[in-house]
């Protein structure tokens, strides 16, 4: 399988990076089978960014948790590792929170709405995929094949 990761820098050797906020699954390492979602990641700050390209193959003995579509198991598991609660998991794969599902999340989070508000505001986002590497032996399931610079609309 191709993935794709959307950076500032050409990333040749992914890396687990610690980072000032929680991700969806905590931290790691992000790629998308979306290649228009990586630009987007690539270009989010406003510049040149680059998709970087990956050839993927599973690993039958590394510890997975796949989520197929947004769920109350997916809900509470993104609320934990954005809550700063760490996992056992290799690889993680499913639906992202981009920036208005976050805001759904942390609203949820916070009490400002009830879990069937959260369903009813998130039911027709458009379909987004990540999947994370969480371990050396996780990263060890890529290889890069290349780059390619992304301007998106900021040209």
């Amino acid at each position: 399988m191709i993935l794709y990761h959307g950076s500032n820098d050409i990333v040749e050797y992914p890396e687990i990076r610690k980072a000032r906020f929680n991700k969806d699954f905590y931290y790691g390492f992000y790629c998308t089978k979306y290649p228009k979602q990586a630009e987007r990641w690539a270009t989010r700050y406003g510049k040149k960014g680059y998709i970087n390209k990956y050839d993927y193959t599973p690993k039958s003995d590394l510890n997975y948790m796949i989520f197929d579509k947004m769920t109350e198991e997916w809900l509470d598991f993104v609320v934990n590792c954005r809550d700063g609660k760490s996992h056992k998991y290799d690889i993680v794969e499913g639906p992202m929170a981009d920036d208005t599902i976050y805001n759904y999340i942390q609203n949820f989070i916070d009490g400002k709405i009830s879990r069937a508000a959260f369903w009813e505001l998130v039911k027709f986002k458009y379909p987004t995929h990540q999947i994370s590497f969480h371990t050396i032996s996780a990263l060890d399931t890529l290889k890069y094949l290349g780059s390619e610079v992304a301007y998106g609309d900021k040209k």
